[in-house]
């Protein structure tokens, strides 16, 4: 580590690593899948009585109203848990915003529910990395930050409990915190080698349904109007607008029934993923030709639920800079930082949208996120909550990224 000035080496010593080490395994023991609401419950008070160690005014969100397509096309209510959002020395001329997640993928009777310590120096848990750790490496950071004394310096943070299935109940929440930050940090896990994500496309999902006639199979077939057939129609038809700049996933057919009744109902379940803005409203064109095209060709009735919920994110210039900062931060702490373009999304890309510049995987190292095999590397606790500490620190002393 290069010699820092005297404040700044104060500033990083008084980071704790068994304390977070000991808040991941606390936290990982949780389980938060998005859709365990009395889990998620669980977590979010347990997270609110941590971050109440950092100054300012804490609340628990209620979250907006979010509708979901059944498989039978009916639309209900999706219900989700409350955020966290803690809002310090607003009135302060130097804004930030740091954002996280509580939920995990793993739903309530996942069998991936326990902590290994293994002897290569990391711990495979469910959440560990994504973003359990990352959340303690947050609070961390700023509990050094305020220690040292921050009075040009206000935030706000976010912790949602939906990020895992596309933040749609916290999005407003979002975009508002974001107003008027110079910057954005957001603590989903980098690359084991450390490695950051740089510029990210987006994703749109979409359910449609389609509503044909039934009739028998066998005596009036012509009668009939095949839901199954122009939903699968319409998955091809809309795998054609697939470009170098527009992934698109026919992911699933739900419908139909016995095999002697023409199916008079499907929802068909796309995904598109936009390298660019520009690929939003050519997708969007694509979807309203194929399914004006199928609706007439095989005489249906087809409905759109959904759309583009993560914008693209690219690398423009506050971006470039925010990251110029970080890597020269890290530099001094013998940290090196590298980043790399990658198709998967988070808040990041909702926070960008926003004009803040933003990076958001300033959380621990780590891997195989989504899966049984996830885990995080300890020694990136104390590592990474050094390198946000100072990050946040230098923004402040310079009132911009």
């Amino acid at each position: 580590m290069r010699g820092l000035p005297d404040d700044e080496a104060a500033l990083i010593a008084t980071i704790d690593a068994a304390a977070m080490l000991h808040q991941v395994e606390d936290w990982a023991a949780i389980n938060s899948g998005t859709r365990h609401l009395a889990g998620v419950a669980r977590m979010a008070e347990r997270l609110a009585d941590a971050f109440a160690a950092l100054p300012g005014e804490l609340a628990l969100v209620a979250p907006d109203p979010v509708e979901a397509v059944g498989a039978d096309g009916t639309v209900a209510r999706l219900d989700h848990g409350a955020h966290l959002h803690l809002r310090v020395r607003p009135e302060a001329p130097v804004q930030m915003l740091f954002t996280g997640h509580m939920d995990t993928v793993y739903p309530a009777d996942h069998p991936f529910q326990t902590l290994t310590h293994r002897a290569d120096g990391t711990i495979n848990g469910p959440g560990t990395a994504d973003m359990k750790g990352g959340l303690a490496v947050m609070l961390a950071a700023l509990r050094a930050v305020e220690a040292a004394g921050v009075g040009r310096l206000g935030y706000e943070v976010v912790i949602n409990s939906d990020e895992e299935t596309g933040s749609l109940s916290s999005a407003t929440l979002l975009a508002r915190a974001a107003r008027g930050k110079v910057a954005a940090l957001t603590y989903e896990p980098a690359l084991p080698d450390g490695t950051l994500a740089g510029a990210r496309g987006g994703t749109g999902n979409f359910s449609i349904v389609v509503r044909g006639r039934s009739a028998h199979a066998g005596r009036n077939p012509e009668d009939g109007r095949n839901a199954i057939v122009a939903a699968a129609a319409l998955a091809v038809r809309l795998s054609e607008a697939r470009a170098p700049g527009l992934a698109v996933n026919p992911a699933r057919i739900d419908g139909g029934g016995p095999n002697n009744v023409v199916p008079d109902l499907a929802v068909l379940r796309v995904n598109f993923r936009p390298a660019a803005a520009a690929e939003i409203a050519r997708a969007r064109a694509a979807i309203d030709a194929a399914v004006a095209e199928i609706a007439a060709g095989h005489e249906v009735a087809i409905t759109v639920h959904g759309g583009f919920n993560r914008p693209p994110k690219p690398l423009d210039a506050g971006a470039e800079a925010l990251f110029g900062l970080v890597a020269a931060v890290g530099a001094d702490l013998d940290i090196p930082i590298g980043w790399r373009a990658t198709g998967g999304v988070c808040d990041g890309n909702n926070i960008a949208a926003a004009g803040v510049p933003v990076i958001d995987t300033m959380g621990v190292r780590g891997g195989a996120i989504h899966s049984a095999d996830e885990f995080m590397i300890v020694d990136s606790l104390a590592e990474r909550a050094a390198l946000s500490a100072l990050t946040i620190h230098r923004i402040m002393r310079k009132g911009q990224a």
